[in-house]
């Protein structure tokens, strides 16, 4: 099954939190904090992979987590970061944001990129020790790791995108001037997955070439196979237009040119201008005049146009020949880059956010699972550590939305059944 589409949901993992403890050794008094650091969580990496040819994959199993950090230990010992998860995709996949759109990543060559970043381990108490608070009974929380839902989107890298209407032949020619075996029979749509064939002109020379599927009228929104492969042109540095000069389906065949280019401008109006030669098949179904009408309104519109006959090879070496030149002076395959976060937005914006409402008289703070986390590693018998979370609240926006809020000194604040009063 052929699949080029696929939305999946990507979580980092989270880093470990540090470690509360004190060192205790016979005859070693005051020993001091010595709570180790938690590990970092692990990166969701995505890699191409030429093994793969489609998404299908993704289709059965929709949700990728990395393994998150390590708490930290007594004696200053780290917590172990999490492994890395990397995922395998079909070369030439994009990764995109689904929310938004945008491009993180152009997976087309072998450099694996990282798509979402593993959360910081915490800090043990051992970094929080000073001349003056020499017993610090708390440590900082890992941060948790970036998770977003991602849409795959797989646009095929290759030279040449043949393209026309459905039996033209389009198939047969891919099979006569490549190793490619696609089915070929005669009725439309033979053809329902992008077919790829490598063109070998010699030793060291060589292009790609894609059968196209599904292209009619109405294909730019979507008629036929529309969408699903129109995609596949998009990265095509030339494209290679099969016409069926006979007109043996009861179609003219200038006609037919001119509709599939009105759809690939409605698909994306840079196809239109994207370079293009034009092959003409089944001239041995056609007679004198119609070939002549046909090779006339190429030569007319400054087109190359090559006659043939694919099923017996007939002009495919000319065909094939001025396609290898013509690639010569035609850019590489596009590469899409990834695009920057809008100025508005910002990284992990998100995982500081919180809800304060009041309840009776009670004010209370929700939503927050990540201030969760940091109360877990405070001792709230101890008063260093309850200014560290008062920092924490101050730095955070906490206390000034309790302010906002209608607080006042004596209220008491709620925070996940820690309750305290409000002091200004």
């Amino acid at each position: 099954m052929f699949v080029d589409v696929a939305k999946i949901s990507l979580r980092a993992g989270d880093g470990g939190n540090g470690a509360v403890s004190f060192h205790r050794e016979k005859y070693v008094a005051a020993g001091g904090p010595d709570g180790g650091d938690g590990g970092r969580g692990g990166d969701i990496l995505f890699q191409a992979d030429d093994s793969l040819s489609t998404l299908a994959d993704f289709r059965y199993k929709r949700k990728y987590a990395a393994e998150p950090g390590q708490n930290g230990g007594a004696s200053r010992c780290s917590g172990k970061s999490g492994k890395n998860l990397v995922i395998q995709v079909p070369r030439g996949t994009l990764v995109k944001d689904a929310a938004s759109g945008r491009v993180l990543a152009d997976l087309s060559d072998d450099q694996p990129t990282v798509i979402a970043k593993g959360g910081r381990g915490g800090w043990g108490n051992q970094h929080f020790a000073t001349s003056t608070r020499q017993i610090p009974r708390f440590a900082k929380s890992g941060t948790p790791g970036e998770a977003l839902e991602v849409t795959l989107e797989l646009k095929l890298l290759a030279d040449v995108g043949l393209i026309g209407f459905p039996n033209v032949g389009k198939s047969t020619l891919i099979s006569v001037v490549s190793e490619a075996k696609p089915k070929i029979a005669n009725y439309h749509f033979t053809t329902l997955t992008p077919v790829l064939g490598v063109v070998r002109m010699g030793e060291g020379s060589s292009f790609v070439m894609a059968d196209i599927p599904g292209l009619i009228e109405g294909a730019g929104e979507g008629v036929g196979l529309g969408h699903d492969f129109l995609r596949h042109v998009d990265r095509c540095r030339l494209l290679l237009h099969v016409i069926d000069v006979s007109g043996s389906e009861g179609r003219d065949p200038i006609q037919d040119y001119e509709t599939i280019n009105k759809e690939l401008e409605r698909f994306n109006p840079e196809l239109r201008e994207r370079p293009q030669i034009v092959a003409g098949n089944k001239c041995d179904l056609a007679d004198e005049e119609q070939l002549a009408r046909v090779e006339s309104y190429f030569r007319e519109q400054g087109i190359a146009y090559f006659p043939l006959m694919a099923a017996i090879a007939e002009g495919t070496p000319a065909l094939v020949n001025h396609t290898a030149a013509l690639l010569q002076t035609l850019p590489p395959v596009r590469r899409y880059e990834a695009e920057p976060l809008p100025e508005t937005e910002e990284i992990g914006s998100s995982a500081h956010t919180f809800r304060v409402r009041r309840e009776n008289e009670t004010y209370v703070v929700e939503e927050a699972p990540w201030l969760l986390k940091i109360m877990e590693t405070i001792n709230p018998e101890d008063y260093e550590a309850l200014q560290y979370f008062e920092r924490v609240l101050q730095q955070n926006g906490i206390i000034q939305a309790l302010e906002e809020a209608g607080v006042q000194d004596g209220d008491t604040v709620s925070i996940y059944g820690f309750e305290f009063d409000f002091v200004s």
